[in-house]
Parts: structure tokens; C-alpha cells; sequence
């Protein structure tokens, strides 16, 4: 039985919807890009890959805070 990540499948998506011209896309279609984005990022919060990348930008955004300072 074959079985397909979420994450993997969203990211996939995502990667695909976001390869086309910006010119061709409907509002729908950028809703659309939205609602699968947002989806990507609640399954990838509870993962050890999204608490990485939460910490990651947890450091650069005290960093330029601080470099504003």
C-alpha cells in the first residue's frame, strides 16, 4: 500500500501553483494558493521541520530588532 505525506503532497502543490506567471492567475487562484499555503503551514507547525523553521526565523527577526536598535 502506498501511502503519501500531507506535508509532502501541500508542498508539492504549493511548489506547482507557484511556478505559473503571476498574470494568469484569477483571484480564486490566489485564494486558492492562500488557503493550500496556510494548510502547508498548520501540518508543518507540530513537526520537528517546522519547529526548526520557527526557531530559525525566531533568530533572524531578534536579529534585525536588534541591528534596528
Amino acid at each position: 500500500m502506498l501511502t503519501i505525506n500531507v506535508g509532502v503532497l501541500l508542498a508539492v502543490i504549493v511548489f506547482f501553483r507557484l511556478r505559473r506567471r503571476t498574470e494568469a492567475r484569477s483571484r480564486l487562484d490566489e485564494k486558492m494558493t492562500v488557503v493550500i499555503v496556510l494548510a502547508l503551514g498548520i501540518v508543518l507547525a507540530p513537526t520537528p521541520v517546522g519547529q526548526g523553521a520557527m526557531d530559525i526565523l525566531g533568530q533572524i527577526t531578534s536579529g534585525v530588532t536588534q541591528a534596528s536598535r
